[in-house]
């Protein structure tokens, strides 16, 4: 099987700064999408440390790999591993810098890899699969919200009109140590994986993010372009930042890589 991916972010029509990062490794199998917050321009110090450690980390993960039997092992342990040091960094690095006091950042960690999908996650940024036509919410948000919503003292509707739907309890460089959510599962032909910023699923309904999907499941360059523009035509509030990664034997896509498989 192989792998294609596109990835877009945008400031959105009300915000003086892009506090989103994202990046994606096709040759690697790995996509990852951060949300920065904080004062002045710590949100986006602190996405892009993450960003960075986290890519860095996985790069390093895969050349040692290489020089050894070419096979990943414990590829949960790696994503973990890969968030707690972003964690770490950005923690330290909000107690030594004033300016940087209160930062911190969502994080959305995928790796393709043996025909499995691999996610690590912290915050309220967001996976999504679209399989035969359905879109499906494959993580749970750490906010406040998503806690009455789970306990049922909220309905969806009011979980998405609320005023405290951003306030999220659990990010990366907030506390010493982080507990990323994981999670694994085998990938199908033709599936197609989201990654967003709140700045997406904040003002587009999972039924409005379905039907562009939907219409350009065929090129996922053009599907990331137009949910980005969806958002902004309803005012995009905040940054938006998507990332696309559609598998399958046969891609139309411009950076189409093989999936990485064990050997043996």
């Amino acid at each position: 099987m192989k792998v294609a991916m596109a990835a877009i972010t945008d400031i959105g029509m009300v915000r003086e700064k892009n506090e989103d990062q994202v990046a994606i490794a096709p040759e690697l199998g790995l996509a990852v999408l951060a949300d920065g917050m904080g004062g002045h321009q710590a949100g986006e110090v602190a996405s892009d440390m993450a960003i960075d450690m986290i890519t860095r980390h996985f790069a390093e993960s895969f050349e040692h790999c290489d020089k050894k039997n070419g096979v990943l092992k414990n590829e949960t342990s790696v994503i973990c591993e890969a968030i707690q040091m972003a964690n770490a960094a950005i923690f330290e690095m909000a107690h030594q810098r004033p300016e940087c006091n209160g930062m911190g950042s969502t994080i959305v960690v995928t790796l393709f890899y043996n025909n499995r999908m691999y996610v690590g996650h912290v915050g309220d940024s967001r996976l999504y699969r679209f399989r035969k036509n359905r879109l499906e919410q494959m993580t749970d948000d750490h906010s406040v919200v998503q806690e009455l919503l789970s306990r049922g003292l909220i309905s969806p509707d009011e979980a998405r009109n609320s005023a405290h739907k951003n306030l999220v309890t659990r990010a990366l460089g907030i506390e010493s140590d982080v507990e990323p959510d994981i999670d694994s599962q085998a990938v199908e032909e033709n599936d197609i994986y989201l990654l967003c910023s709140d700045g997406l699923n904040d003002v587009l309904p999972d039924d409005a993010i379905e039907m562009v999907m939907l219409d350009h499941s065929r090129d996922i360059i053009e599907a990331s372009k137009v949910l980005v523009r969806e958002a902004n035509d309803r005012g995009g509030p905040d940054n938006i930042s998507v990332v696309l990664v559609k598998l399958g034997k046969k891609l139309s896509e411009n950076e189409v890589y093989p999936l990485r498989e064990l050997k043996g």
